[in-house]
């Protein structure tokens, strides 16, 4: 064991990622380095969870003591009936990331909304007032179509495969959000939308490690309306979204700044902390040399 890696003991505490498939999450890089940061004795390590086995998973990591959990695709909606409370925004929005241990059981939020905003305040791109179009409407589109609505976004347009979703997606958003601010279509129709230029995030898994060639929509005509796309994908580092973008005179961001905040966000959860903006720069400039030199 080297000088700098804490050593584990009978107080060490255990952190953990349950998702489907979670081998090539970079969740423990993130904890891990903070624990150490930090000065925490503490673990995070990852934990694949079978279909059908989300319940026994939550309870036995409860049972064994497990301080804090992330929950990844595809357990992030799944999961709430299993929580002993859920907080507020994270019960509106419907998706859960992050159990926080409470007396008597977990208490489930979303640090992917607020990850994304800090990571687009970080890079200089605004939502108040703002025309965005959102590509998805799986569970982390629909969490980011309420904090586009809850931030003030002018207008959001989901785009999706499954209109019928899309349409629902943007029915709910608009409800709980109490403002008729987003509209949902087909990924087809984007044709159809009104000529000014937009904020895209891309939140489908579409261009997704390994298969790195797609992009959701192909049409360089589609990124002319745009002047910013953000791809939530952070494998590999551009993205052909992202490239499409660029070559358009777009800028374009990829996920993982967003990866390094929903985490620096968890683990303030767990601990009760402030993590520093030197701190969680430490960590953004670590997971992008990893990348460089894993050729991703």
């Amino acid at each position: 064991m080297g000088k700098d890696e804490p050593a584990i003991d009978g107080r060490t505490g255990l952190l953990g990622l349950i998702g489907n498939p979670v081998e090539h999450t970079l969740s423990p890089d993130i904890h891990n380095t903070l624990a150490r940061l930090c000065g925490r004795n503490l673990v995070y390590v990852p934990f694949l969870v079978e279909p059908g086995g989300l319940g026994d998973a939550v309870r036995g990591a409860y049972a064994l003591h497990v301080q804090g959990l992330n929950i990844t695709v595809p357990y992030k909606q799944d999961v709430i009936p299993y929580l002993l409370e859920t907080e507020s925004l994270a019960a509106a929005v419907g998706s859960v990331n992050t159990l926080v241990r409470t007396q008597g059981g977990y208490r489930g939020y979303n640090t992917d909304m607020s990850g994304l905003f800090r990571a687009m305040k970080d890079d200089g791109i605004a939502l108040k007032g703002k025309e965005v179009i959102l590509l998805g409407a799986g569970g982390v589109g629909r969490a980011i179509a309420f904090m586009c609505a809850f931030q003030g976004a002018g207008r959001i347009w989901i785009l999706n495969r499954d209109v019928e979703k899309a349409k629902a997606v943007a029915v709910e958003v608009n409800e709980k959000t109490g403002r008729e601010c987003c509209s949902g279509a087909g990924l087809s129709q984007w044709r159809e939308l009104p000529e000014q230029k937009y904020l895209a995030i891309q939140a489908t898994s579409v261009g997704l490690f390994p298969d790195c060639g797609r992009a959701v929509i192909e049409d360089p005509d589609f990124y002319r309306k745009l002047y910013a796309g953000y791809d939530l994908i952070y494998r590999p580092a551009k993205t052909k979204f992202m490239s499409l973008c660029e070559t358009a005179g777009a800028c374009a961001f990829n996920g993982l700044k967003m990866l390094v905040y929903q985490g620096v966000e968890a683990f303030e959860l767990w601990n009760g902390l402030t993590v520093g903006q030197e701190q969680a720069d430490h960590i953004y400039r670590m997971l992008s040399l990893k990348m460089e030199g894993s050729g991703q």
